[in-house]
């Protein structure tokens, strides 16, 4: 066997374990707590902070790497690029948002086949029809049940390591009223998805009514979007509620967003990053931060040989 084939085994093997830890964890009662992220420096600086699970957000990945709004512009192609790049620089396990599925059932099969190989430990698929937006968007429209329903099996069938999560997402809640999204997320269950994620909760009688339904079924999602229609809440009151997981799938763009424009107006009026250099990294924090010297020295191990 090559050597380049033994690192393949052997990534693949820990993204395999990597992907049960996360299955236990969301069994245990403490929530895990996943920041999004939407490339490799932001990964890392996550795990860095302590994070042991990111969620891969498609809205960031639009946000980002298109300058658009998450309306469906995006393809599968720029999200598995993305996680190849994240599963590279860290060890995180990464929760990524596949959108649709990027069409019917055999797209799904082929979207979550192309995600596991990249190294995603969980893929979310939501029933939205395509293209898509933003669940916090008005204007949604969904598949059927029935429809979501297949593609849920199909995802199921396609994942070629049974420890890969499959997340079932409903919108339907902003569309058709919560005890729609309820039956819905039933159907979802039934068809054996790993966790679910309702989205755009709006009230503490919609957290009432499904955990009634769910809780201690199957883990349940909770999103945090900042300015969005679910009312923001920490971690511990997630947690004593009973949801397992909690994203914060935009906060960073945000924060980000927010912290450049201050950055461009300054460099613009002085002509100068001197007044922002307190709130910058210099040349070499940045190296130092990305290891550049030990992977020259690495690189100089293999010269001349």
């Amino acid at each position: 066997m090559s050597r380049s084939h033994r690192s393949s085994n052997q990534a693949s093997q820990q993204v395999s374990q990597q992907s049960g830890q996360l299955r236990q964890q969301l069994k245990d009662s403490s929530i895990v707590v996943a920041p999004g992220v939407f490339d490799a420096l932001g990964a890392s600086l996550a795990e860095q902070a302590g994070f042991d699970t990111a969620y891969l957000s498609g809205a960031s990945l639009a946000y980002t790497q298109l300058g658009r709004p998450d309306i469906g512009l995006l393809s599968i192609t720029e999200i598995c690029t993305a996680m190849s790049h994240i599963r590279e620089r860290t060890n995180l396990s990464v929760v990524v948002d596949c959108d649709t599925g990027f069409g019917n059932a055999m797209n799904v099969m082929r979207s979550v086949r192309l995600l596991e190989r990249a190294g995603a430990n969980a893929i979310q698929l939501e029933d939205q029809t395509y293209p898509k937006r933003c669940g916090h968007l008005r204007g949604k429209t969904l598949v059927s049940k029935s429809e979501m329903v297949g593609k849920l099996h199909a995802a199921l069938d396609a994942r070629e390591n049974d420890n890969t999560l499959i997340i079932g997402r409903t919108d339907a809640l902003g569309v058709e009223g919560t005890d729609s999204a309820i039956e819905r997320a039933q159907a979802y269950y039934e068809a054996g998805v790993d966790m679910l994620f309702i989205e755009g909760i709006r009230s503490d009688e919609d957290i009432s009514k499904i955990m009634t339904q769910f809780k201690g079924k199957v883990p349940i999602m909770a999103n945090m979007v900042e300015g969005g229609d679910t009312p923001l809440q920490n971690a511990q009151a997630l947690e004593d509620l009973g949801f397992s997981l909690v994203i914060f799938p935009g906060a960073l763009v945000r924060a980000i967003t927010h912290m450049a424009s201050r950055f461009f107006a300054t460099l613009k009026q002085d002509g100068t990053t001197d007044a922002f250099r307190d709130q910058m990294l210099d040349f070499k924090q940045l190296n130092d931060y990305l290891g550049t010297q030990a992977m020259l020295e690495l690189g100089e191990q293999y010269d001349n040989r």
